[in-house]
C-alpha cells in the first residue's frame, strides 16, 4: 500500500535547521515514529505532498523553506504582556515566568497561542508568539514504516484516536499542540518528539 487521502502512516526522520549538515533537532524511532493521517489537514501540506506516493520502506529527504513550513518570523507576534496578566492571588510564579520558557495563553479571542518569554522587566513581559521555528528552512530524511487504511471512526473525526491525532508529535503537523497533545518543534519540540510539525 501506498500513501494516499484516508490512509495512516508512520515514518521516521530526523529533522535539521538550515542545512543537510547541521545539527539534528529532532529524531524520531521506530520506536516512537510521527503516525498521522494522510490528507486531513494536520500535517504542513509541503510536508505531505513530499511523501505521497511512497510505500512502506522507502526513504525520503527533503526541505522545506521557510515559507512551506512555518513562514517568516513576524516581528509583530512579539509582543509587551503586562506583568500583571500573569500573576495569580497577587503574586507572580518565578519558576514559570523565566527567559526560554514557553507559556501556553490565549489571545483576545480565546485562541490558544503558545509564547516564549523572551524579557522581562518591572512591569511588562516580552512575549514571542511565531513559532519556535519560524524564519528557518527545515531539512528532513527519513524512511516510511507502515501504511494502512484508515479506520470509519479516523476518517470522521479527522484523526488518530490512539494517539491524539499526533502519532506522538511532529514538526510536519501544522496545528499541534493545539488539541491537548505535546507541542513539538522547540516550543515542546524537536527534541520532544516528532517534528514533520
Amino acid at each position: 500500500m501506498t500513501i494516499s487521502n484516508e490512509t495512516v502512516v508512520s515514518l521516521i526522520y530526523d529533522l535539521r535547521v538550515d542545512s543537510l549538515e547541521g545539527e539534528i533537532i529532532e529524531s524520531l524511532t521506530e520506536e516512537k515514529p510521527l503516525t498521522f493521517l494522510f490528507g486531513a489537514g494536520n500535517l504542513l501540506p509541503k510536508f505531505e505532498e513530499n511523501i505521497d506516493g511512497l510505500g512502506i520502506g522507502d526513504a525520503f529527504e527533503f526541505n522545506l523553506n521557510s515559507s512551506e513550513a512555518y513562514g517568516d518570523v513576524n516581528h509583530d507576534a512579539i509582543v509587551d504582556v503586562p506583568l500583571a496578566a500573569f500573576q495569580v492571588n497577587g503574586s507572580v510564579d518565578d519558576n514559570l515566568l523565566k527567559i526560554g520558557n514557553t507559556i501556553p495563553m490565549r489571545d483576545n479571542q480565546g485562541n490558544k497561542l503558545n509564547g516564549v518569554v523572551k524579557d522581562i522587566t518591572d512591569s511588562t513581559v516580552v512575549m514571542d508568539f511565531n513559532h519556535p521555528l519560524a524564519g528557518n528552512h527545515l531539512f528532513f530524511t527519513g524512511k516510511v514504516t507502515d501504511v494502512r487504511q484508515a479506520t470509519e471512526e479516523e476518517l470522521s473525526h479527522g484523526h488518530l484516536h490512539s494517539s491524539c491525532g499526533c502519532g506522538g508529535g511532529g514538526c510536519g503537523d501544522g496545528h499541534h499542540g493545539e488539541d491537548g497533545c505535546g507541542d513539538s518543534c522547540g516550543d515542546g519540540g524537536c527534541g520532544d518528539g516528532s517534528c514533520g510539525c
